[in-house]
């Protein structure tokens, strides 16, 4: 019986993951506009080519990134559809759901989120979150129209300020010994959905 080979030693070559990893780091420190090629070949240590092994261009990984994102929220809005129940209780799940997807993919998200409609990518994007924002005021008016939420507020309003809380999390939110997942669903929810006004 033969001893097996040792591993090869050296720089770890790139898959499409760790290549989409490094990317999403770099768009969401200088801007996707501020980013070129080159500056991701310096940061991998890989030659352009060998990026272009795994995608075709620079606005293909941008797709890929802000399609994980947009995939894991509109998960979470498919699964809401799906659930019996009161609209109310359907709505904080859908707060929840997308939470955890932030949390889960923070840098997607936070990527997401700084889109501006430059490239068709982003057009894209953006026509996907204003699908997701829909899906969400259609939730408040069927919780209002159940006697569950406020009707004094326009549904639309109350999907973006509910929206706009978790969206924020992307400017302080941090993995490492912060909160978890459920602990920010928890006191987002308490705070949105019963208020801060003690009882």
């Amino acid at each position: 019986m033969t001893a097996a080979k040792p591993a090869r030693r050296g720089r770890p070559g790139y898959d499409l993951e760790s290549l989409l990893t490094v990317a999403v780091k770099l768009f969401n420190e200088r801007g996707y506009d501020g980013t070129s090629m080159e500056d991701l070949s310096k940061k991998l240590g890989i030659t352009k080519s060998a990026i272009y092994h795994h995608v075709p261009s620079k606005e293909e990984m941008l797709r890929l990134a802000v399609d994980r994102a947009l995939d894991g929220l509109f998960a979470v809005a498919d699964e809401v559809a799906e659930a019996d129940g009161p609209a109310i209780d359907r709505l904080e799940r859908l707060v929840r759901g997308s939470v955890e997807v932030l949390v889960d993919r923070l840098p997607f998200v936070t990527l997401l989120l700084r889109v501006r409609g430059n490239t068709k990518v982003e057009r894209a994007a953006l026509a996907r979150r204003r699908e997701f924002d829909r899906i969400v005021t259609d939730l408040v008016k069927a919780a209002e129209a159940e006697g569950d939420v406020r009707p004094d507020v326009d549904p639309a309003v109350t999907s973006r300020l509910l929206f706009g809380m978790v969206n924020s999390l992307i400017e302080w939110y941090r993995p490492r010994g912060g909160a978890s997942a459920q602990e920010l669903a928890d006191a987002l929810c308490k705070i949105a959905f019963t208020g801060l006004r003690q009882s």
